[in-house]
């Protein structure tokens, strides 16, 4: 009898005998009331912005997602932020963003930069990574990008002193460099990430960012068990390059996190696939991590053919702040999958699918 049974066990051990396979396991026990449709603020936005936050809508749709959407009709070209806008955001906590075109000088202050001071989202993280089936140059790129987002050349602190003659202020703060640094810091702790880098230029500008370096080994003696090392922008830059893989998480001030973000962008992949986030202590605002330098492309509208990719990818990143974890799973891996079959891929990505047909894509790789 034991040796008729011995087969049958070794079967069901190896897998043999089941028809089901179980490709997830649960990591999350919700709190009761967890599971209650969460609102969120939409931006559609300017140019594409409109067809890759339709992409996320119906995706989150199809995969019954807890969330519901609360759409504005925002454009860059508005001199100030409307404020239901902000009461939206404030009351829901949460927003997803397309993009939002910024004027080209003429003193029109920047819709994004508006957002982010009002709502005092201090912290921006990109993270640049390599997708599996999408070639690049370097492997094992896997770097997340924390930016100081309220101050730095970004304050808009400038003034004609004379006819011809403009004086553009640099504002550092220990107050906004300790935060960042702290937020770094957890940022690298909770996600089990070995080292932080602080990038910055204090052999020129040696009190500005000489006090942003002074915050950041503050903050890293009170965290022994990550590496803490600093790298010169200049260098900084030329070292993303050649030898990317060298980076875990990265803390800057505000105008370096926007060059050095958008270098390890395109390293990786690519603005369209980077997903990113806005965050402070009360609100965030997800949106494509990189530049949307796209975002005015009228042939790109015309054909309909934008990368939804990174912005669905920050919407799960959205999903997951909102503490659904397992819906954030599943959008990444149909995500990873489509990119990783390569048989729907936009212009960027070396392809010539419309958003539409990369968005059915992912709808159809959901489990």
């Amino acid at each position: 009898m034991l040796r008729r049974a011995l087969p049958i066990f070794k079967k069901l051990l190896s897998g043999g005998g089941s028809t089901t396979t179980t490709t997830r396991c649960v990591t999350y026990m919700p709190r009761p009331g967890d599971g209650t449709p969460r609102p969120v603020t939409l931006i559609p936005g300017d140019g594409v912005g409109p067809l890759v936050t339709g992409a996320v809508e119906q995706v989150m749709e199809a995969m019954h997602a807890p969330v519901y959407f609360e759409k504005y009709d925002v454009h860059g070209d508005m001199k100030t932020v409307p404020p239901e806008l902000i009461e939206s955001i404030k009351k829901n906590k949460v927003c997803l963003k397309g993009g939002l075109m910024t004027p080209v000088g003429g003193g029109v202050s920047s819709l994004n930069l508006l957002l982010r001071k009002d709502l005092d989202l201090y912290a921006s993280l990109v993270h640049c990574f390599n997708l599996q089936g999408l070639p690049t140059r370097h492997q094992n790129v896997d770097i997340v990008v924390i930016r100081e987002n309220t101050e730095g050349e970004y304050a808009g602190l400038e003034h004609e002193v004379v006819p011809g003659v403009v004086e553009s202020l640099k504002v550092i703060t220990k107050f906004c460099s300790e935060r960042i640094a702290k937020y770094a810091f957890e940022y690298a702790y909770l996600n089990n990430r070995k080292k932080v880098t602080a990038v910055h230029k204090a052999n020129i500008m040696k009190l500005a960012d000489g006090l942003f370096l002074e915050s950041c080994r503050e903050i890293a003696s009170k965290y022994p068990s990550i590496q803490y090392n600093e790298m010169i922008v200049d260098n900084c830059s030329m070292q993303l390059v050649s030898k990317p893989e060298q980076f875990d998480v990265m803390v800057t001030p505000n105008l370096y996190g926007n060059l050095v973000s958008n270098i390890a962008a395109g390293i990786a992949g690519g603005t369209g696939v980077m997903p990113g986030g806005n965050v402070g202590a009360d609100h965030a605002i997800f949106e494509q991590g990189a530049s949307a330098g796209n975002v005015g492309n009228e042939k790109l509208v015309e054909q309909k053919k934008a990368n939804p990719v990174a912005l669905l990818l920050s919407s799960a990143m959205m999903l997951r702040h909102l503490q659904f974890p397992s819906f954030a799973d599943r959008l990444e891996i149909a995500v990873k999958r489509v990119i990783l079959e390569g048989r729907y891929r936009t212009k960027d990505l070396g392809g010539t699918s419309t958003t539409q047909e990369v968005v059915d894509a992912v709808i159809a790789n959901l489990e």
